[in-house]
């Protein structure tokens, strides 16, 4: 029989998936912005007014306790999701995509190097190493899914280096000496011209940045955060029918989050012993911070499906969430022309970044809304997507 007019079995396209992502990068250029861009110099602000003391402290504090580890969170998150749509595509087909993303994570690793001649905090290397975790557990049952992905969310690490502290007072926790790299990097930041600061970007920043990442439990929740992704996409999730089981996550969410917050902040008055507070800060904050973020979520995909106004004002967010990895990148290169030596050096305090960020943030969105009324992908999405197949 002629197989001409059937069509090809793919998932569609979830916008409320491209929502959520454009909503994390759009907080992400934000919380990047008020950072310098990992460049954390700031002019002195013994002299200006008090009024404008309180608005530098109330952004920085509000930002990150609203978009802090959250908006990282839900990117993540959405990257476990989108394989899973590429792999069971593929699945669909009768081929295997395991090897080819596989070659994918390759090519990612190779944007995150470039990515990372500008930016030293950029999260694709990561997301490159950690990736293979995807293609070693996608064929697993879901109920192993869930206790594997759980138990890298719980942070092992952590939990063994707790029982530890709290058996051997003699016991020490591991520490990476991540500080002359971060010097390194800051110097370069402060007075290095481009090619001197690239040199350093590229091997003391990224063993910085990847210090950084195991230190503060990033490497466990990035794994955690790919696998329950996958399993979204597997059980359909972000469809409208499932809106009912977000509310109990909701309901979860907010039930552990206020005992978790209450025990973070006040453990430290009872317990001394920093060798057991430092992996329990890592652990209970990644977990309330994960808390927030499904709080988020859930009210991200609510506004979405049930409210018409805060929905078409949601979907101003496609376009923006398509072309995720453009504006990711694109957002350290313009950071560091703006903040570094080597570009302008501005000098600016936090509101004024924050209206930086801002800007840069409609710039793109504008630049996306264009392109994509003619176009399928973004530039870096298009060039990542033609190189997965070219072999």
């Amino acid at each position: 029989m002629s197989n001409i007019g059937m069509a090809v079995k793919k998932h569609e396209r979830v916008d409320v998936a491209d929502v959520l992502r454009g909503f994390a990068v759009m907080a992400i250029i934000l919380l990047h912005s008020i950072e310098h861009f990992n460049f954390y110099s700031f002019p002195d602000t013994s002299q200006q007014p008090e009024w404008l003391n309180f608005l530098d402290k109330g952004i920085w504090d509000g930002l990150f306790f609203a978009f802090g580890s959250k908006a990282y969170g839900i990117f993540a998150m959405l990257f476990g999701f989108s394989f899973f749509i590429q792999d069971d595509n593929q699945r669909m087909r009768g081929k295997d995509f395991r090897l080819r993303f596989c070659w994918r994570l390759f090519l990612l690793f190779v944007i995150g190097q470039f990515d990372a001649i500008f930016f030293t905090g950029e999260i694709l290397v990561l997301y490159a190493l950690v990736g293979f975790i995807l293609v070693l557990t996608c064929r697993m049952s879901t109920r192993w899914l869930i206790v594997l992905g759980s138990l890298f969310i719980l942070q092992p690490i952590c939990i063994y280096q707790m029982i530890r502290a709290g058996i051997d007072p003699g016991y020490e926790i591991m520490k990476i000496e991540s500080g002359p790299y971060w010097g390194a990097t800051y110097a370069a930041q402060t007075s290095g011209t481009f090619m001197e600061t690239l040199r350093v970007n590229l091997w003391e920043g990224q063993l910085a940045s990847l210090a950084w990442a195991w230190e503060h439990g990033r490497l466990f929740q990035t794994a955690g955060l790919f696998i329950f992704g996958m399993l979204i996409g597997r059980s359909g999730w972000f469809r409208r029918e499932y809106l009912n089981s977000w509310g109990y996550v909701l309901a979860c969410a907010i039930l552990v989050y206020f005992p978790l917050s209450g025990i973070l902040n006040m453990i430290g008055d009872y317990v001394s012993n920093t060798n057991f507070m430092t992996p329990f800060n890592i652990l209970v904050g990644s977990l309330t911070n994960l808390c927030l973020m499904m709080m988020l979520i859930t009210g991200v995909l609510y506004a979405y499906y049930c409210t018409k106004g805060l929905s078409n004002t949601l979907s101003l967010l496609i376009p923006y969430g398509r072309m995720s990895m453009t504006n990711y990148v694109t957002q350290g290169i313009i950071g560091s022309a703006i903040y570094y030596n080597w570009g302008l050096h501005l000098q600016m305090g936090i509101t004024g970044s924050l209206l930086i960020g801002i800007c840069i943030f409609l710039v793109q969105w504008w630049t996306c809304r264009w392109w994509m009324k003619s176009r399928t992908h973004g530039p870096l999405e298009y060039i990542w997507k033609k190189a997965t197949w070219a072999i």
